[in-house]
């Protein structure tokens, strides 16, 4: 900062702050689960506009805000792709008969009374494979979606049980970039880590399957046997239910496995997608296409409709065609990501101006005068850590910035580094699915079609987790200390003007997978 800036105040840092959460709230209220198609970005931008004001009176030049802005949008772009071509992957799969004989099976196999811990259950089997949480819900979690849908069942529900399934698999996960930057922040290793996380991450999961078991052994809900018999009749009319129908799912979860760039990799599965649609699906390439006289025109067109503007099919029931078409208005596609890049967009503006004024960092600075104890400064990390997920929008900075500003506080008090690691994941990383404006939140409300604040009271495993790591901190089970002998095992990290987000956002693979 040049000496004609001056510092940002504590009232500076709380004033944008404060008009977003007025804002967001009446925005909530009054146009409720619709906040997020417009009313959310307006508030998000009014109050980019008050903190440029601040910037402006403290003595930032609006080309320097402009940079800040670009570069903080520059670094969701990764996750915009992503969030485009997961679009248009569930678009093509279920042109392809993919979701459609996923759900089939599923609607055979699955009883409604254990369907909510199952869900959560597979999700986290395949995001600990993969190492993505993202991957996972818009792959398997679209399907289990419509497996409620077609079971009668709780769509928020079922999308809690998806999300909290796959961020326990993320966050233990040793092929997922927050578990890689979580450790690499904190100064400590990356299986120490994932080792330490065991004893808040193994009991949170435990919790939620107990509520999600009851919930189901206690549930109503369910269809008919005459409505499940119609569901399954009409999705054998519609598609060809097979095994081969699989195959995009198999390749895009081993191309996960082995690390390939994530865009590439959904990319792959969406045109493995339309190849396999063009080859076997003819009943639902000619719904789908032009009255073209040739079938190859006609396939081509219907796989080109599927991944920009999302599947669309009139079968005449309502539940196939709200699961598979959202009513006719086209399921998946790019088109129907847009009004989420939009969100995403407004909400990085906002995180980078503060950011880059140092509103931020003096909220995370005056933050660390409330800490007394143990128990406060775990406290006081996952509170800076929630609200930086809040405020900036995204995980990574929340992960970060945190993690940088309290690691010296924790070597202070001879705290071991795994313990700042633990708690950046169990409050950064397990919160971003339950903010709307986060990228995180976002991305799961589109994916899996129901509105943030409509999943989040579901999502068992995202609220338990902080809640243990607060009482372990208060309590001082499993906080442990550095030895002597120890110092030499956790390496000062470099201090560079450059965090390690930074170079990690810049990569297509490591944006997705958290």
């Amino acid at each position: 900062m040049s000496s004609e800036k001056k510092q940002a105040s504590l009232l500076d840092a709380l004033i944008p702050v404060v008009s977003l959460i007025v804002m967001l709230f009446a925005s909530v209220k009054l146009y409720g689960s619709d906040s997020s198609y417009g009313a959310n970005q307006i508030a998000l931008i009014l109050a980019a506009a008050i903190a440029m004001l601040i910037g402006h009176k403290n003595g930032y030049k609006w080309k320097e805000l402009e940079a800040g802005i670009v570069k903080g949008i520059s670094m969701a772009l990764g996750a915009i792709l992503i969030l485009l071509m997961v679009g248009s992957l569930i678009g093509s799969w279920i042109l392809s008969g993919t979701v459609p004989t996923m759900v089939y099976y599923g609607l055979l196999v699955l009883d409604p009374s254990i369907f909510y811990a199952a869900a959560c259950i597979v999700c986290a089997f395949v995001s600990i494979s993969i190492g993505s949480s993202w991957t996972t819900a818009g792959t398997v979690g679209v399907a289990l979606m419509g497996i409620a849908a077609g079971l009668d069942l709780s769509l928020a529900i079922t999308a809690g049980a998806i999300i909290s399934g796959a961020y326990f698999g993320d966050k233990m996960s040793p092929l997922s970039d927050t578990t890689n930057l979580a450790p690499a922040v904190a100064g400590t290793e990356l299986f120490t880590h994932i080792r330490h996380m065991a004893w808040t991450t193994g009991p949170s999961v435990l919790i939620a399957l107990v509520i999600f078991t009851i919930i189901g052994l206690t549930s109503d809900a369910g269809s008919s046997d005459d409505g499940l018999n119609n569901t399954l009749k009409i999705l054998e009319a519609n598609f060809e239910i097979s095994f081969i129908a699989l195959l995009p799912l198999f390749l895009v979860l081993f191309l996960a496995y082995k690390k390939m760039p994530a865009f590439p990799t959904l990319l792959i599965g969406a045109l493995f997608g339309g190849v396999l649609a063009m080859i076997f699906q003819s009943q639902a390439i000619e719904k789908m296409a032009s009255s073209s006289d040739y079938y190859l025109v006609n396939a081509i067109d219907a796989v080109w409709r599927a991944m920009y503007g999302g599947y669309t099919v009139t079968t005449g029931d309502q539940v196939v065609d709200k699961l598979l078409s959202n009513g006719g208005d086209g399921r998946g596609g790019m088109a129907n990501m847009l009004n989420t890049v939009w969100l995403i967009l407004c909400a990085m503006t906002f995180g980078a101006v503060i950011e880059t004024i140092g509103l931020l960092q003096r909220l995370v600075s005056s933050a660390l005068k409330l800490v007394k104890g143990t128990g406060s400064l775990v406290s006081t990390v996952i509170g800076t850590c929630i609200g930086t997920n809040l405020i900036a929008a995204d995980q990574y900075i929340a992960i970060v910035l945190p993690g940088r500003m309290y690691r010296a506080e924790f070597k202070k008090r001879r705290l071991h580094p795994k313990n700042l690691s633990r708690v950046l994941e169990d409050s950064a990383t397990i919160t971003s699915p339950m903010i709307p404006w986060n990228t995180c939140g976002a991305f799961m409300a589109a994916t899996l079609g129901v509105p943030t604040l409509v999943y989040l009271p579901f999502c068992f495993f995202n609220i338990a987790n902080p809640i243990i790591s607060v009482i372990y901190g208060i309590t001082h089970f499993k906080i442990e200390k550095i030895d002597d002998e120890d110092d030499s095992d956790t390496p000062e990290e470099p201090q560079t003007d450059t965090p390690p987000v930074v170079k990690k956002r810049s990569s297509n693979e490591e944006a997705v997978l958290s």
